[in-house]
């Protein structure tokens, strides 16, 4: 979609000049960092679209900076990793990395999983909107900072990421655990297939193989559950995916009447 802003953080002049070019060719806008603390500035200020992050940048951790971009911001980021390690997958995604891709990459690869990020983040903001459209009584205007999710004695308040248990003491959650959780507060007691799920968390293409949903969920699973050994709120639907059956109230911080989600 014309228009659109993309980030690219490499540490390597080259390559930032490479991506500039190929996604300027397909009608993006691109800025440009070359460490860390230039990354989190340009996020802040220009509100990029999607960024590609480097996991190795010289002086600096790209991990960190996701880490740090996922404090104020749900911009979907691609981590690119300088070797095929699943352990890399696995914690770019904890942090909230929405995808990867090894080096080195073809760049109609790329660019094929920019756009394919990028339409998913556009269906994610869409459905947002249908569910308004659906709920009486919600402001058309969603206001993340001032939604707190009530379940099963847990109260959960996504965009601050914060979870607070049934003793009302803080829960640790990942940023990929908030998307996820966040995704069946919004949509209690339906039915999601794992696809849905993949599409709506914003996670790398899906395939009927992939696993990566079921681990996400059992995750979450460990530390809302009262019994993970036996899921209540997270429920399976076998060959199809899974049910968010707990009674959901949302309200706003400002002390608004409660409603039943």
């Amino acid at each position: 979609m014309a228009d659109e802003k993309i980030l690219v953080v490499d540490d390597d002049p080259k390559i930032r000049s490479l991506l500039s070019r190929c996604l300027t060719g397909e009608g993006f806008t691109v800025l440009e960092a070359e460490n860390g603390p230039q990354a989190l500035d340009l996020a802040k200020c220009a509100r990029p679209d999607l960024i590609t992050l480097d996991i190795n940048l010289g002086h600096g951790d790209g991990f960190e900076v996701a880490r740090e971009v996922r404090t104020f911001s749900d911009v979907p980021i691609i981590m690119i990793t300088g070797k095929d390690d699943v352990i890399d997958r696995v914690v770019g995604l904890e942090l909230g990395a929405d995808d990867y891709i090894t080096k080195p990459f073809h760049l109609r690869e790329l660019i094929a999983r920019v756009k394919s990020v990028l339409r998913r983040g556009r269906i994610r903001r869409a459905d947002l909107l249908v569910q308004q459209a659906e709920e009486p009584g919600t402001d058309q205007h969603i206001i993340p900072d001032s939604d707190v999710f009530r379940f099963d004695d847990l109260t959960a308040i996504p965009d601050q990421f914060k979870l607070l248990d049934r003793d009302d003491k803080p829960c640790e959650l990942t940023s990929g655990d908030f998307k996820l959780l966040n995704v069946f507060l919004l949509r209690p007691k339906r039915i999601l297939s794992r696809e849905q799920l993949m599409d709506l968390i914003g996670g790398p293409d899906w395939t009927p193989l992939d696993r990566t949903i079921d681990n996400q969920v059992a995750r979450l699973r460990k530390k809302i559950e009262r019994d993970p050994a036996h899921p209540k709120l997270i429920t399976t639907v076998r060959g199809v995916g899974y049910s968010f059956t707990s009674e959901v109230v949302r309200s706003k911080q400002t002390g608004s009447q409660p409603e039943k989600v």
